[in-house]
């Protein structure tokens, strides 16, 4: 069955080319297609949310999936794509929990968004702690040696 999805947007901000860290105090703008204006009604009042987002930059892997190095840092454990935040998937779809600072209208201004500017926009949905966190995550060790942002 095919599959049609169509950018509701896109991202506007200083940054022009992936970066590997550095993401947490980039401002960005979340510029909506004009006709999604009214759809953004309402989420003034949710302090984060999440952002799908298409990511354009990153261009086909030539080997077969597998098992990588997070980070591509050696000194990582090798493990399995889907266990990693690697940008180089079989569907290059990015997710953000991000802060949202300002709604006007079409255009949404949030702060730690990991996309560059021109980033196409998926979807937006609000941060719903009931449905969104989990108190007992639990995570492997070589998480908190740097896989985050």
């Amino acid at each position: 069955m095919p599959m049609t999805i169509e950018p509701i947007g896109e991202v506007r901000c200083q940054i022009k080319q992936p970066i590997r860290q550095g993401w947490g105090n980039v401002v960005s703008e979340l510029v909506l297609k004009p006709e999604f204006a009214e759809t953004t009604e309402g989420l003034e009042g949710f302090s984060h949310i999440i952002v799908l987002f298409w990511m354009h930059k990153v261009y086909p892997h030539p080997s077969p999936w597998g098992k990588i190095h997070p980070r591509g840092r050696q000194d990582l454990p090798l493990v399995g794509l889907f266990a990693t935040r690697s940008p180089i998937r079989p569907n290059p779809i990015g997710m953000a929990t991000v802060k949202l600072l300002e709604r006007q209208g079409n255009i949404l201004k949030v702060i730690g968004l990991d996309a560059i500017d021109g980033t196409p926009i998926l979807d937006i949905k609000p941060y719903l702690p009931e449905n969104d966190y989990v108190a007992t995550a639990k995570f492997p060790d070589w998480v908190r040696w740097g896989e985050g942002k």
